[in-house]
């Protein structure tokens, strides 16, 4: 079966560069750093590495506490970072600069696989989340490199595709040192598809601390706002949100408000920018970073990096990717800076989290736009029960603080294992 997936996978090796090549009409990074997507480097280590892969944004920002006590627990080692996409690898140079190496992970050839592996002769190796590359998992078995799947989660949806493939998966799976799942329906999931060695460590987002600097930044973001206005965020929107969330406004009546509407994506900023002004609707950029005058009601929040300064300059926050059928995106953030939370129905990439929230009165679940912005509109009428919901994201984020230790628990046990 992985010898037909790999057949597979040259046969789709034209469509690969097309796919370069279509992302770099909006994202031009996607044509830099080629060779490192097929296993050739040109930064290398003098010290053991520990690597961990972490796809894009929400993986990179997952890896802050762990990262941070790694260099303090084995400071005779080199972190490595890979990534999949450019705004991954941009969000590991803006959170930890030259302190760490990063590169791209390679496609799953065995050949690109195989120089990776070659060049930088990892002592270990970590997957964030759901990253399951059967070349890989393979040859790092074949090479003695201990992999471990950590903060992993696997939805139903997820669950139900690869098990389609079952054999495949259930070898890859066999393979890795380790599995820590983030909750006991995950693990149970990766156990059916084959996963072994499988412990339970909660989420590696609840450990993530807002940084001063983004707080900061956060309060003068405020003071653009407008201090007297009430600040709704629609955070990390998907395609068709925006145009969901402007619609249902328009038939509701909310003074003073500003809403603040930041596309998960960098490439669809301009897209967003041409719809509101198909729509007649006076916005300002971020990128501008003047005040904001009190007849403009939407701003684009067209900047990267900045989610928790978004978090903490509002009253209260949309979390994208849940109105329509995207998943959901990670609602702890908000919550970790004390943000209360609206989320659509669609969130089964983040379930339990979601359902944590809500059963901690952290956040409010809705289903339509419709009702979202009524949700909206009570609780920007009433302070109270804004000023409640704000304690109780504190308490829900400190109530599942921990993952980090466990983490840390793990990788300790798998590189003893390797030097034994």
């Amino acid at each position: 079966m992985r010898l037909f997936y790999t057949a597979v996978l040259w046969l789709l090796l034209p469509y690969i560069f097309l796919r370069l090549l279509w992302r770099a009409r909006k994202q031009p990074e996607y044509l830099r750093h080629i060779g490192e997507r097929f296993g050739f480097y040109a930064v290398r280590s003098n010290q053991p590495v520990i690597w961990l892969h972490a796809v894009s944004v929400g993986e990179t920002r997952a890896t802050q506490s762990l990262v941070a006590r790694l260099r303090t627990a084995y400071p005779g080692h080199q972190i490595l970072l890979t990534h999949t996409t450019p705004t991954g690898r941009a969000a590991s140079e803006q959170l930890y600069g030259d302190s760490v190496l990063r590169v791209y992970l390679p496609y799953d050839y065995p050949f690109a696989v195989r120089h990776f592996l070659r060049h930088f002769r990892p002592r270990l190796g970590i997957l964030m989340e759901t990253e399951i590359w059967f070349n890989l998992i393979h040859t790092c078995n074949q090479n003695n490199v201990p992999l471990l799947l950590l903060n992993a989660r696997m939805s139903e949806k997820s669950a139900r595709g690869y098990a389609r493939f079952s054999r495949l998966t259930r070898s890859a799976l066999h393979e890795l040192a380790a599995v820590a799942a983030q909750t006991a329906g995950d693990a149970a999931r990766l156990g059916a598809l084959g996963a072994k060695n499988i412990s339970i460590m909660g989420n590696l987002k609840f450990d993530i601390e807002p940084p001063s600097a983004m707080l900061e930044l956060g309060e003068q973001l405020r003071g653009q706002f407008g201090s007297g206005r009430k600040v709704f965020l629609a955070a990390s929107t998907r395609d068709g949100e925006e145009a969901l969330l402007l619609d249902a406004l328009e038939k509701a009546c909310i003074p003073d408000l500003l809403l603040v509407i930041v596309p998960r994506h960098p490439q669809r900023f301009n897209e967003v920018a041409v719809m509101f002004k198909q729509r007649d609707i006076t916005f300002q950029r971020r990128s501008a970073n003047r005040p904001v005058p009190p007849e403009i009601r939407v701003v684009l929040g067209d900047s990267m990096g900045e989610m928790f300064a978004y978090y903490a300059a509002a009253d209260l926050a949309f979390i994208g990717g849940s109105l329509l059928s995207y998943g959901g995106q990670n609602l702890i953030e908000a919550c970790a800076a004390g943000t209360p939370v609206l989320i659509g129905p669609h969130t089964y990439n983040f379930a339990e989290a979601t359902q944590q929230a809500v059963l901690a009165g952290a956040a409010t679940q809705v289903q339509t736009a419709d009702q979202l912005i009524a949700e909206a509109q009570r609780l920007l009428s009433d302070a109270e029960a804004l000023s409640k919901m704000r304690q109780q994201c504190t308490g829900f984020v400190e109530f599942n603080r921990g993952a980090t230790e466990k983490s840390l628990q793990i990788i300790k046990e798998l590189l003893l294992a390797e030097v034994d």
